[in-house]
């Protein structure tokens, strides 16, 4: 189990896009508000501290300059009326109280007159009518998140220290964390629905795309994407998808050109096959049957052999074309191919008496590593198909060269030649072209033979233009 699943690989996650997208942008918009919410909570909180403690230095600086021209107990008086706790200690060593105390100002700012929730006013600064020369020489702040206290240290060496309550910045910043938590929760669900349409939108193709894949599916080959920018993630896909159908259809169309190929063949073999055993049958039952003797009986027994041989021959041309589709196993060697030519221009005569052989080679050698065998069976299939075209009578040339780092084989006739729009379907399977090219031994298998062999090699075999006749060259590579 473990073995199949490596193979074919871990399974696609289909979780759905759209929700997956929506929750994601939401995620990070509330991520986003969060962060807007601490921001301003920290930014808010800190400007509404350094105003209340701007505050106190003013009323220090401003008391200062009271100092010596208003009475202690008066100014600590004035100052308290501002909401805030005041002490004032003298160089002497006295010290005069005034205003709410520390603890009363954590419970909220002090009311108007001094009194709890009062709130301090510009009506009671106090206006000297004359200043001293006392002045604010040190500050140190200090408090906590209720309280705010200014220790001032004067030049006549006095100490005013004054503390505000900080109660209102927690209030000011608990109804501003309520509005950004009921203002976020808004957005989040105005968000949710824009992301939900402009989702939906935008993964409408996808949609198109199953639609295209069922119809396909179902039988609409023709149909097609075709996107608008293919430079895009959807448009990829659609193209990928339009390219894999593509593919898809012509391997179809294809296979059942193969297959037609293939009952073709199979019945043009059956029927080749047909003829023999039908002249083998017949003249065997006139053997057995009627009572022969002398030439009667010798003319059957001639033509069984002569049938059976011809038959044999299609059965071993089916064979060898079965070996080349399933991918020969060549026995290569390292020869000159001058020596193969050589002996199958020396074979002609024999087999064919009235053929006249041309030989044509170059002095140095022309080395290449085959199957000597195979090459030989190449050749001899080219040099048939040429006594064929010639009816046996004519003249064949036989021509070796190098070109393009190959090694070339020629065999030239002087028969009718091959009309130009039939030199690559006379490579196809049990195809013959008009009778000057067939006998009763062709069955149109030596040039598909030929050519499937000279591939194996690496090579290939053409039908090329000729002066006169039909000209095959086969392609070699070089040692």
């Amino acid at each position: 189990m473990s073995a199949a699943v490596g193979r074919e690989g871990s399974p696609l996650r289909t979780g759905s896009l759209r929700r997956r997208t929506i929750v994601a942008v939401l995620a990070l918009v509330a991520v986003l508000l969060v962060v807007l919410a601490v921001v301003v909570d920290v930014a808010l909180g800190a400007r509404l501290r350094g105003q209340i403690e701007d505050r106190l230095r003013d009323r220090a600086a401003a008391a200062a300059s009271l100092v010596g021209v208003v009475d202690d107990t008066d100014l600590a008086e004035r100052l308290s009326d501002q909401g805030l706790a005041v002490r004032i200690d003298s160089a002497g060593g006295d010290s005069v109280v005034a205003g709410p105390s520390p603890e009363q100002l954590r419970d909220g700012p002090p009311g108007p007159g001094g009194g709890p929730g009062g709130s301090p006013g510009e009506r009671s600064q106090p206006q000297p009518s004359a200043s001293s020369d006392v002045t604010v020489t040190a500050s140190a702040l200090s408090g906590d998140d209720q309280l705010v206290t200014l220790q001032s240290t004067l030049s006549d060496g006095s100490t005013l220290t004054l503390t505000a309550s900080a109660v209102g910045v927690g209030d000011t910043l608990a109804q501003v964390r309520w509005i950004l938590a009921i203002a976020s929760v808004g957005v989040l669900v105005i968000a949710a629905g824009a992301v939900t349409i402009v989702v939906r939108r935008s993964l409408r193709p996808l949609d198109r795309v199953s639609d295209v894949a069922r119809a396909i599916g179902a039988g609409e080959r023709e149909r097609r994407l075709r996107p608008t920018r293919p430079d895009t993630e959807i448009g990829r896909v659609a193209t990928a998808l339009d390219d894999m159908l593509d593919d898809v259809v012509g391997a179809e169309q294809t296979a059942r050109e193969a297959e037609a190929r293939l009952r073709a063949f199979l019945s043009d073999a059956a029927h080749e096959l047909r003829t023999p055993v039908a002249g083998i049958r017949a003249a065997a039952d006139t053997l057995v049957r009627a009572d022969l003797d002398g030439p009667e009986r010798e003319v059957l027994a001639t033509q069984v052999a002569r049938e059976a041989a011809r038959a044999s021959r299609l059965v071993d041309d089916l064979l060898t074309m079965a070996r080349v589709d399933r991918g020969l196993e060549l026995e290569r060697v390292e020869v000159d191919l001058r020596q193969v030519v050589r002996t199958e221009a020396e074979r002609i005569p024999l087999v064919h008496p009235s053929m006249r052989v041309d030989l044509r080679m170059p002095d140095a050698a022309v080395p290449a590593r085959v199957d000597v065998d195979r090459l030989a069976q190449v050749l001899s299939n080219l040099v048939e198909n040429a006594a064929r075209a010639t009816g046996g009578t004519g003249a064949v040339t036989l021509e070796l060269g190098i070109r393009d780092h190959l090694a070339v084989v020629a065999v030239t006739d002087d028969g009718p030649g091959v009309p130009v729009d039939q030199r690559e379907r006379i490579f196809d399977r049990m195809v013959r072209l008009d009778s000057s090219r067939t006998s009763a031994a062709g069955v149109g298998l030596g040039l598909p033979i030929a050519r499937g062999i000279a591939r194996a090699h690496g090579g290939e075999v053409r039908c090329v233009p000729a002066v006169a006749g039909a000209r095959f060259e086969v392609e070699l590579p070089l040692a």
